[in-house]
């Protein structure tokens, strides 16, 4: 399995609207995206790195990823 890019909550942003994901809502620092029947929640914390479990939910959900 190849490494998984580390990657912040606005590449991860960028990525999903990209691919038609549209911002349900917001609660706290945490923004809902949604998609079909597809939820994705980003964690908005300062410039942080994503934890990787959300990054591969991330790639899985715009199928870059094989699941």
């Amino acid at each position: 399995m190849p490494k998984l890019p580390i990657m912040d909550a606005k590449e991860a942003e960028r990525l999903l609207l990209a691919f038609g994901f549209l911002l349900q809502r917001t609660k706290g620092s945490h923004r809902i995206y949604f998609k079909e029947r597809k939820r994705i929640v980003i964690p908005f914390h300062g410039s942080k790195a994503l934890h990787p479990k959300i990054v591969k939910e991330v790639l899985e959900a715009v199928e870059l990823l094989e699941e």
